[in-house]
């Protein structure tokens, strides 16, 4: 059986059916996937098939011409989280009684339970009802009151508690591991005696609701998203007046793991993905004029500038000049800019863009590796094959078996034992 073929939608990855033509163009901006079909529409431009189906493209030269090659939207963000792939799961509803305290290890310690197959994992924890304490273990504790996000976005060791400064007696990771239920979120009760499943009865003391979920994502080849976040990332007063949509997300997760309706889970996941997009936006209004890092540069109109167009033309022959006519500033003084904000030049940064987009390409596709060479801008295999080694360890051959290889192994049933 041909392995499953997958489909950038909506800024997350779903896989297709297994019998969706192995080989698909990549002019992903131009074609629309026809789900009673099973196959990509007509480009509008051209009228022309940008995917295998029997009538359309044999190889990714033939891609379409009419519209111009590779186009994507000049929605910068939008095109790095679909780019490393971000997708989300709501796993745990927690209602808590105060004194009460949880403390949730590293989240590399639970890639496996949560999601097998990311290389990074990120944890939040919105507050429904009442009110928290949430801390990078050995730093400061932030209050979190109702409506309240944070965000851990490099997975740090943190406490969530009723109080500042309490520590579990055990950091266990055993809930994470757990049999899952028939339908997610799972449902859990906490005091000072731990996490236990969800009981209907009131236990007393003051009662905190928290919705808990995680975020995962591509770190490599390349992700400059993750190194312009900080450890701890707080959003206050999303609920305050009821009328944030991610009010209606935190009572939505309450009344699905409730009310377990079919499609919540996807649901879940779906508006966990757009909370996550919120709070950065959120975060980059509220960054100083003097921040550094890919986020701030996108506010920078010059940087800006320049990050859009190497997203939306990655394969372009750029130079730093060419680079500078395009964004309408002379070429030292983008350099300059470009340094300070992301940390390295635009042809340094176009190189390892170009790594992830074939990274993508060479895991999803069937493609040719001189065929995702020539999209990425490298008209030959061979330098193709150089820089993609550099960038990961691997040759584009090698890596691709060994992900198609552990895409299998997490997909293949396998048989699970209860030990008492």
């Amino acid at each position: 059986m041909p392995l499953e073929r997958s489909l950038v939608t909506a800024g997350v990855m779903d896989y297709g059916p297994p019998e969706f033509p192995a080989t698909v163009c990549l002019v992903r901006s131009h074609a629309t996937f026809d789900a009673g079909r099973g196959r990509l529409a007509p480009c509008r431009s051209s009228e022309k098939q940008c995917c295998s189906s029997g009538a359309g493209c044999a190889s990714l030269r033939q891609r379409c011409r009419a519209c111009g090659g590779t186009q994507v939207s000049r929605d910068t963000l939008s095109e790095l989280i679909r780019a490393v792939r971000l997708r989300g799961a709501v796993f745990f509803h927690v209602e808590c009684t105060a004194p009460w305290v949880v403390e949730n290890p590293h989240s590399k310690e639970l890639i496996q339970a949560i999601m097998p197959g990311v290389e990074h994992l990120m944890e939040f924890h919105g507050v429904a009802s009442g009110s928290c304490w949430a801390s990078i273990v050995g730093e400061q504790a932030i209050c979190l009151n109702e409506g309240d996000v944070v965000l851990f976005p490099q997975g740090d060791h943190h406490v969530m508690s009723s109080a500042p400064g309490l520590r579990a007696k055990v950091v266990d990771a055993g809930m994470f591991h757990a049999p899952k239920p028939p339908q997610l979120p799972f449902s859990l009760n906490v005091t000072d005696q731990g996490a236990a499943p969800a009981r209907t009865e009131d236990a007393g003391g003051e009662r905190t609701t928290v919705v808990c979920g995680f975020l995962g994502c591509d770190a490599k080849p390349f992700n400059p998203l993750l190194a312009s976040m900080p450890r701890v990332l707080r959003m206050p007063g999303f609920a305050a007046d009821g009328s944030s949509w991610i009010a209606t997300f935190l009572r939505s997760a309450v009344d699905e793991c409730k009310r377990k309706r079919p499609g919540g889970e996807a649901v879940l996941e779906r508006m966990s993905e757009m909370l996550f997009v919120e709070v950065l936006r959120q975060y980059v209004d509220t960054l100083p004029p003097d921040q550094t890092g890919w986020l701030a540069g996108l506010r920078d109109a010059a940087v800006g500038r320049a990050l859009a167009l190497l997203h939306e033309k990655p394969a372009k022959a750029w130079t730093l000049e060419r680079l500078g006519e395009e964004a309408a500033i002379s070429r030292s003084t983008l350099h300059e800019r470009f340094v300070d904000f992301i940390g390295q030049p635009p042809m340094q940064y176009l190189a390892q863009w170009r790594m992830q987009l074939a990274a993508g390409w060479l895991r999803d596709t069937d493609a040719k590796v001189s065929d995702i060479a020539f999209e990425v801008g490298y008209e030959n295999e061979a330098a193709f094959s150089r820089a993609f080694k550099r960038a990961v360890g691997e040759s584009p051959g090698a890596w691709r078996r060994a992900r198609r290889a552990g895409l299998q192994a997490r997909t293949t049933p396998t048989e699970q034992v209860e030990i008492s």
